[in-house]
């Protein structure tokens, strides 16, 4: 039924966009004379189209959320004072799903009490009452909205500026849920991460050298929760990666600007951004079955012991993945330095390696900054090259050729299995992930701050 009403209300809104198009028509005269309008045609059957559109949207919106509220008191009125009276939160959602299993024909596996046949055909009958009814009320508003707009309509009347406001309503709304999604999401880590701490002392979480956590069944924080040997893997993986990323990188992106013919230029970088396409689990693959095992031939080679899956593994794959993300940020950065620094340069006598070296890179090196941090946020928050190629050992060593853990092999190692999400073993994912939050959060202002500070000084 909701799918029905929702297409006859589309159908609704387009026939009233045509009819205040229509409308402004006949009010511009012979010829369509849009002059003797305020606002262009469009401007009025957009108007009528949103007046027959949001009144009745919001209406069916509303009713979608108190329905089942009203339909659940019809349920429990049908029920026996005493069983209701027993029933807990868990039990009346099952009681809830038994009756709508009923009452929609379907049924359930064994025998239905009496009072549970009684409730679904009380259910069946106001449900029925209901969506007709919603049918009515949502069809009723939306042609009283497209009337009300037609007779509005005269010569005078600001349809554009209605329309435009409407417009940037809906924008800050748009932008309003991405805002509340984000804080949505660090509050929920936060609450949990705060449980977390209930059980863990922060000292300890934040400061402890050693990983070891315990999986008990009685809710107590058994085992050692120390994060450093966790941020310190993460550190090798990150700083292994940018190795690898930011001088390849930068070399692509200076060729590309300053030294590539546009033909080459124009088939080069889109293949370049390819890498950036590729799904990360093709990268922890490719690592796992190729670079490991190369790498640990390679090592056998000159007498250096290289574990296939290992901190120099995930972080060469890594860099190999991040490339994409310097050389395209670094490139629009440098061929935004303007054209008359280097013929300055160039003009002074200087050869156009040195103009480059002395005049282009000083000039964008704020950028290009920005680059290499947003760059390191993206390898620190990596999740699948890490869980396949880098070994999952959190101990605390600076040994790029062993196994290393990270903060996201172990949130996905906390959250994965049969867990209780209310014990300590499970919440500290949410303390990881709250922690790996601030610190890429820290890398993203900073690398802002950076680009916005002196991204004017040649514009």
């Amino acid at each position: 039924m909701n799918l029905l009403l929702i297409g006859v209300l589309l159908a609704l809104i387009a026939i009233g966009y045509q009819i205040g198009l229509r409308k402004s028509r006949q009010l511009a005269g012979q010829g369509n004379n849009s002059a003797m309008l305020h606002s262009r045609p469009g401007y009025y059957g957009a108007l009528v189209a949103l007046w027959c559109g949001i009144p009745a949207i919001l209406i069916l919106l509303l009713w979608n959320l108190i329905e089942p509220s009203i339909l659940r008191h019809v349920v429990m009125d049908n029920v026996p004072a005493n069983i209701a009276a027993s029933l807990n939160p868990a039990s009346t959602a099952v009681l809830m799903d038994r009756v709508q299993a009923i009452a929609s024909g379907f049924g359930v596996s064994d025998q239905p009490a009496s009072y549970e046949l009684a409730a679904a055909a009380e259910l069946a009958k106001m449900a029925t009452v209901a969506a007709f009814a919603k049918f009515a009320v949502v069809l009723a508003i939306a042609i009283a909205g497209l009337v009300i707009a037609k007779k509005r309509l005269n010569q005078h009347f600001r349809a554009r500026n209605q329309v435009e406001k409407v417009v940037n309503v809906a924008l800050a709304l748009c932008s309003g849920v991405a805002i509340l999604t984000t804080i949505g999401i660090v509050m929920s880590m936060f609450s949990e991460a705060m449980r977390f701490f209930s059980f863990v002392s922060p000292l300890d979480f934040f400061f402890g050298t050693e990983w070891n956590p315990g999986f008990s069944t009685s809710g107590s924080a058994d085992g050692q929760y120390g994060l450093l040997p966790l941020i310190w893997g993460t550190l090798m993986v990150s700083g292994i990666a940018l190795l690898v990323a930011v001088p390849v990188g930068l070399m692509i992106a200076i060729y590309l600007a300053e030294y590539a013919s546009s033909s080459f230029r124009a088939w080069a970088k889109p293949a370049i951004e390819v890498l950036a396409g590729i799904p990360t689990i093709v990268y922890g693959v490719f690592a796992l079955m190729i670079m490991g095992p190369f790498f640990k031939m390679l090592g056998d080679m000159v007498g250096l012991n290289i574990n296939a899956t290992s901190a120099l593994t995930a972080g060469f794959v890594m860099g190999i993945m991040i490339i994409p993300f310097v050389s395209s940020l670094s490139d629009d950065i440098i061929t935004q330095v303007p054209r008359a620094l280097r013929d300055g340069s160039l003009g002074l006598g200087a050869t156009k390696s040195e103009t480059i070296r002395q005049v282009v890179l000083p000039a964008a090196l704020p950028g290009i900054i920005g680059a290499f941090l947003l760059a390191a946020s993206r390898a620190i928050g990596e999740t699948m090259i890490v869980v396949l190629a880098a070994g999952n050992s959190p101990l605390l060593h600076a040994n790029p050729l062993e196994a290393v853990s990270t903060v996201t092999i172990t949130i996905v190692n906390q959250l994965t299995g049969d867990t209780d999400f209310a014990s300590p073993q499970a919440l500290v994912a949410f303390a990881l992930g709250l922690t790996l939050f601030v610190i890429t959060l820290g890398l993203n202002i900073i690398a802002l701050y950076i680009v916005r500070k002196y991204r004017e000084q040649y514009e």
